[in-house]
């Protein structure tokens, strides 16, 4: 069997029969020449490096489909990725309760199959909290993890292609939680959430527990005023005092690596505004901050590396820790892109927030509705709206031979590709152009803005 990881978590095992299962339905549904090709099946006991052959094209070929708009949002690809997830932690469908947390640590539990998606657990908790349908989708459900002492740090944005409560429970610690926050960048969408008592509720206790947290920065009388109204109990005022302070909508990640302005520098990474915002410590304890504007990445791209096993003196196998890194291509000026690269165990987590910072941008772009970016259920079944594509998280296959010593890098790191090659490439050539998330609202620079 295979070791599928999908955000950086072992998510599922699969046989070759399975994978050829999926592929063999998704040309069913969307014809041979929509999906990739797929490793050839062979007559003969594999050799070990015809083994490592095949994991490397079916890890290629689980990207390609991935990160195809119309294969990886769909139902086939990721019912198959949550029947297999339900499968490898041996968890039979069954009705429980899951507790979901709100911003204010208030827990709302709600009863749920095993096998409910995370669409459906959403749904669960809106229908429990009396949240309008029209509403739910400016939500979303957060995997994070809570310390002791209340700090808490985001793993994810659960996806459509796994069950909740079966990835809650099979990390088998009490310090992961799920809990339920906004979902969106902009701002100005608050409006939208406050015309309702519960929608106001929710962004009340998400602001004073953002506060509470320091993720949103707050001076003296700030805090005065911010005090005064919370007595008053104007919940909205509060909100849109808040909406003017420094921070305000960002989502704030733990201290971790970059190697921007040089290397080995520590950052503390925010994301919000249509920006990566980073404080960064330098070599001389200087701290600096600057952002990152997402129109002007052109292209960024996670990738993962396991330590080399050193003999008898490393640590001992499979306890190895996977290293995860985001590096994004960024135009410093008009004529100079540079690569920037944040060295975290959140990197899924950032980029999951860029993809949808580009997302809502497109979508404002183009003219269309927040409202209308969220999936939809029709006859039953999910269906994604053409303006909002899958975040693309390329799955990454382990060997399944145990035995093998660890990779030195899962994913080669590429110093730059062309945009061409990231959306159009069909050249086998190309390595790794499918492991690079191409920007569309990517903007250049004129000469007025320098």
């Amino acid at each position: 069997a295979y070791n599928i990881h999908v955000n950086g978590v072992l998510h599922c095992r699969v046989r070759y029969s399975q994978l050829l299962g999926l592929h063999e339905q998704l040309r069913k549904e969307y014809g041979a020449n929509v999906v990739p090709a797929f490793p050839p099946k062979k007559i003969f006991t594999l050799t070990p490096a015809e083994v490592e052959q095949r994991r490397e094209q079916l890890e290629k070929y689980m990207q390609a489909v991935r990160q195809d708009p119309t294969l990886g949002g769909s139902e086939t690809f990721n019912s198959f990725l949550r029947k297999a997830q339900q499968e490898t932690q041996q968890i039979p469908t069954e009705e429980v309760v899951l507790e979901v947390l709100l911003s204010n640590g208030q827990k709302v539990k709600v009863t749920i199959l095993t096998s409910d998606q995370t669409e459906d657990v959403l749904e669960a908790v809106a229908s429990k909290l009396d949240l309008p349908d029209d509403l739910v989708g400016y939500f979303s459900l957060f995997l994070v993890r809570q310390t002791k002492d209340g700090a808490l740090s985001f793993v994810r944005k659960l996806q459509e292609f796994e069950l909740p409560y079966v990835s809650v429970t099979s990390l088998h610690n009490s310090e992961f939680r799920i809990i339920l926050r906004k979902s969106y960048w902009d701002s100005s969408y608050d409006d939208d959430v406050m015309e309702h008592r519960v929608g106001l509720n929710l962004l009340y206790a998400q602001t004073v527990s953002d506060i509470e947290h320091g993720w949103i920065l707050v001076n003296k009388e700030q805090h005065r005023q911010l005090k005064s109204l919370q007595e008053k109990v104007s919940k909205k005022e509060f909100i849109r005092l808040a909406q003017t302070l420094k921070y305000y909508g960002y989502l704030k990640f733990d201290p971790c690596i970059t190697d921007f302005p040089e290397k080995g520098c520590h950052v503390v990474v925010s994301a919000g505004n249509n920006e990566l915002n980073f404080q960064v410590r330098l070599p001389n304890e200087q701290i600096k901050e600057g952002s990152f504007k997402v129109t002007r990445m052109r292209c960024w791209r996670v990738t993962s590396s396991v330590p080399m096993s050193n003999g008898p003196s490393g640590s001992s196998p499979g306890k190895s820790e996977v290293k995860l890194e985001l590096a994004f291509e960024y135009l410093m000026s008009k004529d100079r892109l540079q690569w920037v690269t944040i060295t975290s165990p959140q990197a899924i987590m950032l980029s999951i927030c860029l993809q949808s910072m580009v997302d809502e941008l497109m979508v404002k772009k183009s003219g269309g509705s927040i409202r209308k970016m969220f999936r939809r259920r029709v006859n039953g079944a999910l269906r994604r709206s053409d303006s909002q594509q899958a975040v693309k998280s390329p799955p990454l296959l382990d060997s399944p031979d145990a035995s093998r010593e660890p990779m030195a890098k899962l994913s080669s790191k590429l110093t730059s590709v062309s945009l061409r090659g990231i959306s159009h490439s069909s050249s086998a050539n190309d390595v790794g152009a499918n492991d690079f998330h191409g920007n569309y609202a990517f903007e250049g620079i004129g000469d007025e803005d320098l």
